[in-house]
């Protein structure tokens, strides 16, 4: 299981412009340059991270990306999925039934059973957490997680 580059970039610059001091946001190029990418990728980020409603585009020669929303409402579940989906959902088995039409673990499939439950368990976790909460330091972000994680819990999957 990989975090997506798409992922990664997309949250990075979302906590750029979150902690950008100017009323006028960022460019693309002072977030290509912050992020140490090309204009194009931040710009394909940025109208992924615009059309899902996070963010506003400023016209002009000042203008730039600003937040659309304030920081503590903005959930990383949903960047997340706006920016590359889930890691599992239900229409997983159905993408990748090998050479048949139909999976062949379609009746029992205890894998489908793990899947489901990392899935939950990570919505659950991220479903808590804002951009406004991963505006400080490493530490202390480190230690607020460990704090969230200790008081989330796997649903209980009911087998089929």
């Amino acid at each position: 299981m990989k975090i997506s580059a798409q992922d990664e970039y997309g949250l990075r610059i979302l906590l750029q412009i979150a902690r950008a001091q100017s009323e006028d946001g960022l460019s693309l190029s002072q977030i290509s340059e912050l992020e140490n990418i090309s204009q194009a990728y931040a710009a394909k980020m940025t109208r992924s991270l615009r059309m899902a409603g996070f963010i506003s585009s400023i016209r002009g020669h000042k203008g730039g990306y600003i937040l659309a929303r304030p920081t503590d409402q903005i959930k990383i579940s949903e960047v997340l999925r706006a920016m590359g989906g889930a890691i599992y959902d239900d229409t997983y088995c159905g993408q990748h039934t090998g050479s048949s039409a139909l999976c062949t673990n379609s009746i029992d499939c205890s894998l489908r059973s793990l899947w489901t439950i990392l899935q939950r368990s990570i919505d659950q976790l991220l479903d808590k957490v804002t951009v406004a909460d991963l505006m400080q330091s490493e530490k202390k972000v480190s230690s607020n997680l460990m704090d969230l994680s200790d008081m989330v819990r796997a649903p209980r999957v009911e087998s089929n």
